[in-house]
């Protein structure tokens, strides 16, 4: 499975007639971030993308709002806390964090909150008259430039040109529309997962890592499509994030066909449970047993059942 990434946006912007852009965007050079600077981890609160800033200031706390460059613009960001433990002093696209969030900066972004509800449904409406096959996501107003991001998915590439045309002459200022991916959609939209609680993609991390069938298959789970699967269609992150415990289980656990021996004996692994820590094993008569993986140990590259099996039933 491939991951969704805003880096391989379809963009297209237009202005009309408007000065140009400010692009000067500080950055934090990470061969000259002391050892001992705190480094924040930020959230874009319309896309849940987050990022890494330095501040010279007195300390952040978590729930804090700053001004900040993105790589839409400036814009206003929120701190989720400081990343800890500092593994080392050369962190790579830091960037500086401007100040604070004034009052009137955060009253500034809750009107603009009323203006891409209103922006919104005007481009829906506009999708809709050219016939546009796409899905608008999101809309958002930078807080101090001229500019509109649109957020939306398609299942193939648009050409919006004229659609951009169209918002250029309501809006005056400068529009950017951005094709994002489906698991994408999904951290900007939020919702609930099978298991009852928040995306993990909208409520612990944005970063989208690579989920594959391999996965699942090493967890025993069904390989139902709609059971694997989240409510974007693509596999379950989880997946991945459990992954790593699984692996690290199955290394200390005789594998599944693999020949144990009791008492000279040999017996063939039918299973293996690895939240239980249990292992399913059958014997030449038929028999079949479920022992802890206490009971099993390796020498010279073979298992072998310590103890009694009896007792360890």
């Amino acid at each position: 499975m491939h991951t969704d990434d805003l880096e391989d946006e379809n963009i297209f912007e237009l202005e009309d007639n408007l000065p140009e852009q400010d692009d000067s965007i500080v950055v934090a050079d990470p061969e000259v971030l002391a050892p001992d600077q705190p480094v924040y981890r930020l959230r874009l609160f319309y896309s849940f993308e987050t990022f890494l800033a330095t501040y010279k200031g007195n300390a952040l706390a978590h729930g804090d709002m700053v001004f900040v460059p993105t790589r839409y613009g400036r814009d206003l960001a929120q701190v989720i806390g400081l990343v800890q433990p500092r593994a080392c002093s050369r962190f790579s696209n830091v960037v500086r964090i401007e100040r604070l969030a004034s009052e009137a900066d955060l009253a500034h972004a809750e009107t603009n909150k009323v203006q891409e509800k209103q922006a919104f449904t005007l481009c829906r409406q506009k999708i809709i008259e050219r016939k546009l096959d796409m899905k608008l996501v999101s809309v958002h107003f930078l807080l101090e430039e001229a500019k509109i991001l649109f957020f939306f998915t398609s299942d193939k590439r648009i050409d919006f040109r004229e659609l951009v045309k169209d918002l250029v002459v309501v809006f005056k200022m400068r529009i950017e529309l951005r094709q994002i991916g489906i698991r994408d959609e999904s951290r900007i939209v939020g919702g609930l997962g099978i298991c009852g609680r928040g995306y993990c993609c909208h409520s612990i991390s944005d970063q989208l890592s690579p989920v594959s069938i391999k996965m699942a298959k090493d967890q025993n789970l069904s390989l139902n499509s709609a059971k694997i699967s989240g409510p974007c269609g693509r596999l379950l992150c989880c997946l991945a994030y459990e992954y790593p415990f699984y692996c690290e289980q199955r290394c200390v656990m005789p594998q599944e066909s693999t020949t144990v021996y009791y008492q000279g004996n040999p017996w063939t692994v039918l299973e293996i449970n690895v939240i239980l820590g249990t292992v399913k094993i059958a014997g030449d008569s038929g028999r079949q047993l479920h022992l802890p993986l206490k009971s099993f140990e390796k020498r010279d590259e073979r298992w072998y059942i310590v103890g009694n099996i009896e007792e360890s039933i």
